[in-house]
């Protein structure tokens, strides 16, 4: 499944007593697994669709949730970029 290349949010629809500490750590994982420059949005968005109905009060459904609530704004400035040409806020 390209949405979830290692199964972790698969498996941690199946850890019971799972924790909400414990689906974040997860879904930090599979966010790192995903290729790089992948836009993780569409991806969560398949996930909430395929799990989120079934699991609405499961923590990592509510997890997959607030990923979709905390899109970040711009891109990556760190490095030389970051230094030389600062953001105006």
């Amino acid at each position: 499944m390209p949405h979830d290349p290692k199964g972790l949010v698969r498996e941690s629809y199946r850890i019971e007593g799972i924790t909400g500490g414990e689906c974040r750590s997860i879904f930090l994982d599979w966010a790192l697994s995903l290729p790089l420059g992948a836009d993780t949005y569409p991806l969560i968005e398949t996930l909430l669709a395929q799990y989120g109905e079934a699991y609405p009060d499961h923590p990592m459904t509510l997890t997959l949730r607030e990923g979709l609530a905390k899109k970040p704004s711009g891109g990556r400035r760190g490095g030389r970029a970051a230094r030389v040409n600062p953001p105006n806020d």
